[in-house]
């Protein structure tokens, strides 16, 4: 096995120039949710060009990939992950172009050796984690079916192993009103506006009395057309997110209570809707995350957990509910930067990140290699799974 994690490591080491360009040409590219056309070509064309039988535009997507190393035997599936997608003006500003260059990597490098190794070693690139559940419609699809164990990363300013995330339901809520003048004849309307600011200030209420680590939180996405017309119309979009997914739905009834309150207090007509997916609790294997993370200390990347527990949230929770997956954490930058910042967006692009990305996607590889060759760990794998 060392023979093999010490070709998996000059495979990379001899990539490096090609791993680089394409985070960097991802990063230069940056597309939003279900629009990675660039990115996803690239690394179709990347994998093809390896020997894999890829398959671009998989569960009704466009931009989703599903890659198989032709050398397939008995034993465990893995399969490495990869996004691509990234946010609406601040552009890679969760670092998802290392994401897919590291996974690329991974998958590229255990590619080499795969005439070597059993089982079966698959790459799927999953667009739009940021809120379309790329992952989810994957799921949906039956492309996770058969797998032993999911692996990624994911770039941020600590480095850790077995933190969870969020589950989280987003909603778009509408207020429907009557216009007339402001000024002139206001008590013929009927605010729409109000009734969205009646909403938060339920909300803000309520934040005394719901658990730790719970959280719920919006933006007015609409609040009128000119300040001397009462809003006939107002709107706002919220994400409900909570460490289990039955208190995340309790939670979620409560937003609607405060949306239903402001309704019959203003006269506005209320319409609650679900935006997307909902994303599950991530439930990340403890076997699989230490095997990272002792090869990713070895890569270089020393193990600097964050002091507090906030979390955020995504569609590998998902994954991590319907087959054994880990989603580590790497530091690419100090640890005062935050996620989805303009800062952490620069950190996704710089010199640190690119060196990250490459230790990463050699501890992904080695993990890999451990699940596909270890006697009877994807057995103790599976029953970490199975107890919760």
């Amino acid at each position: 096995m060392s023979d093999w994690k010490e070709q998996i490591s000059g495979a990379i080491d001899r990539m490096e120039e090609r791993l680089r360009d394409v985070g960097k040409d991802i990063f230069e590219h940056p597309e939003v949710k279900f629009e990675e056309v660039h990115a996803a070509r690239r690394l179709a064309g990347e994998l093809e060009e390896a020997g894999f039988e890829v398959e671009l535009g998989v569960a009704g997507m466009e931009t989703a990939i599903r890659a198989v190393h032709p050398v397939v035997s008995d034993g465990p599936t893995v399969a490495i992950l990869g996004e691509y997608d990234a946010l609406p003006e601040i552009d890679h500003a969760c670092g998802h172009n290392l994401i897919a260059a590291g996974g690329l990597g991974a998958a590229l490098a255990v590619g080499s050796i795969k005439s070597e190794l059993p089982g079966k070693l698959l790459f799927l690139g999953t667009p739009a984690e940021e809120g379309g559940g790329g992952k989810v419609l994957m799921i949906d699809a039956g492309l996770f079916e058969g797998i032993d164990a999911a692996l990624m990363f994911h770039p941020s300013s600590n480095t850790t192993i077995g933190r969870g995330s969020l589950a989280i339901t987003e909603v778009k809520i509408e207020f429907h009103g009557k216009p007339s003048h402001a000024s002139g004849s206001p008590e013929k309307g009927i605010n729409a506006l109000d009734a969205v600011i009646q909403t938060f200030n339920g909300i803000n209420a309520l934040r005394q009395h719901i658990k730790d680590g719970a959280r719920i939180h919006g933006i007015i996405s609409n609040g009128g057309a000119k300040p001397n017309i009462v809003p006939e119309y107002a709107s706002a979009e919220f994400y409900v997110r909570a460490q289990e997914n039955a208190y995340r739905d309790e939670l979620l009834e409560k937003l609607r209570k405060c949306a239903e309150g402001a309704a019959l207090a203003t006269g506005a007509r209320l319409d609650f809707g679900l935006v997307g997916h909902s994303y599950k609790a991530m439930k990340p294997n403890k076997l699989v995350g230490e095997r990272f993370l002792k090869h990713l200390e070895a890569s270089g990347i020393p193990y600097n957990p964050p002091k507090d527990k906030s979390m955020g949230s995504t569609d590998m929770g998902d994954v991590s509910q319907a087959v054994p997956g880990i989603h580590p954490y790497v530091q690419i930058c100090e640890d005062d930067v935050a996620g989805h910042s303009r800062q952490f967006a620069e950190a996704s692009g710089s010199e640190r990140g690119y060196v990250a990305m490459l230790a990463a996607a050699k501890a992904l590889a080695m993990t890999a290699v451990d699940v596909l060759t270890e006697d009877g760990l994807v057995d103790r794998v599976w029953e970490e799974f199975n107890a919760g």
